[in-house]
């Protein structure tokens, strides 16, 4: 095993190389960072700068309006399915209700009760069957 600290090392004026390429290319501002170059480095935008970046500009703010309509229809809809969602439970439990009076209002005993007022009673006996001879007319 050789544990000694190198003395020469042959890489590196390479990797000063690849530096200053990356350095360069940072510095060099694209098509897109010169709107914000403008804007930050100059202080005030001038009325030719302002010009050329007002079509960006109003694409930008509607895209903001757009968003912001989105947004406001979306709240909008939640909150009409959650409201139209309460109606249909409310519905629901309504029409079980309705359903369980009817049920119990249409027991035997329950309609005995109701027409013994009118003077109708429960029949007490089978009914009769009525035969008719067809030769007799």
């Amino acid at each position: 095993m050789n544990n000694h600290f190198r003395e020469h090392i042959d890489e590196e004026p390479e990797l000063d190389e690849e530096m200053d390429i990356k350095v360069k290319a940072k510095k060099e501002p694209g098509p897109e960072n010169q709107f914000f170059k403008k804007l930050f480095t100059e202080g005030a935008v001038s009325k030719e700068s302002a010009t050329e970046m007002l079509p960006f500009l109003i694409f930008l703010s509607v895209l903001c309006m757009l968003y912001i309509a989105n947004s406001h229809m979306a709240v909008k809809n939640i909150r009409n399915i959650d409201k139209l969602n309460k109606e249909v439970k409310e519905l629901s439990w309504e029409y079980k209700s309705l359903k369980a009076d009817l049920m119990f209002k249409s027991k035997l005993t329950e309609v005995a009760k109701k027409v013994d007022t009118l003077g109708i009673k429960e029949l007490t006996e089978p009914p009769k069957k009525i035969i008719i001879n067809s030769n007799e007319y």
